[in-house]
């Protein structure tokens, strides 16, 4: 059993913008599929859990680029299980370069859920048989976000074939390319480092409508994603909220 899940990368064509370095989309997509592996590894995946009906529904994460990787350069992307915190199963990632350093860190709460009631379970029956990783903190936190008041309306996405992952639903990473979408594409290209908080509050299925929210934030910016309301709905009133996400770019390392 490992307790450090690691996978070494070389950053692809595929996963960069005009600034030659690595995309938060990407950043992500990254951290899903060495999470997905190292809890196969560790005998807690897909197929352990569907034996006693349950699946790992990822909550909430926050991810901290502190330098952005360019094109063709040599990364290892890291994860471990870290504990839990009432429902929370906690799982912290980083991404190293050549030499060892530390470019990117990230924190990220799973549940447990009942595959047939959607109910959220105790993980410590689960996450007791993991290696422990004391004292081994990637971020210190994992970010509730709360409502704001002030977003705006500024689009609007039908989640279609490339969206849907196993579960059935919009996949975690793909969220992270709609708030991409929705955001000042030179901003983006500009910023040497940034920190995406996102919470997934409900799912969101094939074809059903999520109208996209966002409003300025102190260095960046907040977004959540609605569920299309109905017709007759109030003005600046969206429908079930899907997730809510806060970015914040920056010049340099904050």
């Amino acid at each position: 059993m490992a307790d450090i899940g690691i996978q070494e990368i070389s950053v692809g064509f595929a996963d960069i913008d005009t600034s030659d370095r690595l995309t938060l989309a990407r950043t992500f997509d990254y951290f899903q599929e060495v999470a997905i592996n190292h809890a196969e590894d560790l005998g807690v995946g897909r197929a352990a859990l569907a034996q006693s009906r349950q699946v790992w529904i990822l909550s909430r994460i926050g991810v901290l680029i502190e330098r952005r990787p360019k094109f063709h350069e040599k990364i290892t992307v890291r994860t471990w299980p870290r504990s839990w915190e009432k429902l929370f199963a906690k799982r912290d990632y980083d991404i190293r370069d050549a030499t060892g350093n530390a470019l990117v860190r990230g924190r990220s709460g799973w549940l447990v859920v009942d595959i047939e009631t959607h109910r959220p379970l105790r993980p410590q029956p689960i996450v007791e048989t993991l290696p422990k990783n004391e004292g081994r903190d990637a971020l210190n936190e994992i970010v509730n976000l709360t409502v704001r008041e002030n977003l705006e309306i500024v689009g609007e996405r039908t989640p279609c074939y490339s969206d849907i992952d196993f579960n059935g639903h919009v996949n975690n990473a793909r969220y992270v390319q709609w708030i991409q979408d929705i955001t000042d594409p030179e901003a983006l290209v500009e910023a040497d480092s940034m920190r995406l908080d996102i919470n997934y509050i409900s799912e969101a299925r094939l074809n059903e409508r999520v109208e996209l929210w966002k409003a300025p934030i102190e260095q960046g910016f907040a977004y959540e994603g609605r569920k299309k309301s109905a017709q007759n709905a109030p003005q600046n009133v969206g429908g079930t909220t899907v997730f809510r996400a806060e970015l914040k770019l920056y010049a340099d390392i904050p």
